[in-house]
């Protein structure tokens, strides 16, 4: 019996945790794995979850890294169209078919596609080279583009 000014600790059942003697494994719970390790108790670490956010993160910068990739190739693109344009035109206006200087009609037709050209150059047989950038710029860089026209061979 307890002594009279001593207190005895109630213990206190939690179900499905211990329902056997001390020193018997429960069922369903692996012999030598502490009780406070069994799920949603606070032995838990948190490794899964740290493990989805990084796998999260993965996939969301791979996501921008295409994006960015998918925007510099339709950028590239649009630079090519506006020197093939460009050099078109000015093949036209070299050739004496549209009136103008050369040069002059590439940048104006360079201009409505909305690039620059970087470089335009009149070579033999009525051909023009033209170099374009495009005036959106990118984080990647700018996007440009080389084209070279003339007469049909």
């Amino acid at each position: 019996m307890s002594q009279p000014g001593s207190r005895r600790t109630p213990r206190i059942e939690h179900p499905g945790l211990s329902g056997g003697p001390p020193g018997r494994p429960e069922p369903g719970v692996p012999p030598g794995r502490p009780e406070s390790a069994l799920p949603g108790e606070p032995g838990e670490r948190g490794a899964g979850t740290v493990l989805a956010l990084g796998l999260g993160m993965l996939v969301v910068l791979a996501a921008i890294l295409i994006a960015l990739l998918a925007q510099s190739a339709a950028m590239a693109s649009r630079a090519a169209a506006a020197a093939d344009l460009a050099a078109l035109a000015a093949a036209d206006a070299a050739r004496g078919i549209t009136p103008g200087d050369p040069c002059a009609v590439a940048v104006d037709v360079a201009y409505r596609n909305g690039a620059n050209v970087l470089s335009c150059a009149e070579g033999a047989g009525h051909t023009v080279q033209v170099r374009t950038e495009l005036t959106v710029r990118t984080p990647l860089g700018a996007a440009t583009g080389l084209a070279r026209a003339g007469p049909p061979p």
